[in-house]
């Protein structure tokens, strides 16, 4: 029956993802699971983030792609260790595929590990992969209906970054109809409004960061 394979999907996938989070415990390890749609700007602010930040929390970064591996190689220039998954067609990253390259970083040396996942608003929020804390990222072009049409990723994350707000004088989107839905979905969920090209924000989200690493 349907209903007990992806049950029984979802319960295999639970168990590496404990395995997973142990390894991470072990090596005192942060780790954040983004979220987003296609264009939303993760890698943009992973760069920014990783700039700003590298001198004072040791990053290292997973890349989830569909196909190439353009991100992770953007990634690389900034110098902080980065390892590409390349689902070959697959909507999300799952515990497995993130345990079959852990021991391709260096994780004693890591502080923040940040798991980029595929651009998707439905399957990754359904997939543990160890992480402590789950971030989606939701840009300015992309409408502000998406709480109430995708409620499970603002369900399951802890924080909801807004990003390229400098674009909102170009927009409708409407930043107090996405807080008010997304609270009502999820009331624990903090919610930072950033541009990862204007930095604007950006100290909030680093604080955020900086609160759980406990810097």
């Amino acid at each position: 029956m349907k209903i007990k394979l992806v049950k029984n999907i979802l319960e295999a996938n639970d168990r590496i993802a404990e395995e997973n989070r142990k390894i991470f415990y072990k090596n005192q390890i942060f780790v954040i699971n983004m979220m987003s749609a296609p264009g939303a700007g993760k890698t943009t602010l992973l760069e920014k983030t990783i700039f700003d930040l590298k001198d004072k929390i040791k990053i290292g970064v997973i890349e989830g792609d569909i196909a190439t591996t353009r991100d992770a190689e953007k990634i690389e220039v900034t110098g902080v260790p980065v390892v590409q998954i390349t689902t070959d067609g697959a909507c999300h990253l799952d515990a497995n595929m993130i345990r079959g390259v852990l021991d391709d970083l260096p994780l004693s040396e890591i502080d923040l590990l940040i798991i980029e996942n595929v651009g998707n608003l439905v399957c990754p929020a359904e997939f543990k992969v160890g992480e402590d804390a789950k971030v989606m990222l939701l840009s300015a072009t992309e409408g502000d209906d998406k709480p109430l049409k995708y409620p499970l990723m603002f369900s399951e994350s802890s924080l909801l970054l807004i990003n390229k707000i400098d674009l909102l004088p170009y927009t409708d989107f409407n930043i107090a109809k996405v807080r008010k839905d997304s609270l009502s979905i999820n009331p624990g969920l903090d919610i930072i409004e950033v541009s990862a090209k204007t930095g604007e924000g950006m100290e909030r989200w680093y604080g955020w960061l900086e609160e759980r690493l406990s810097i």
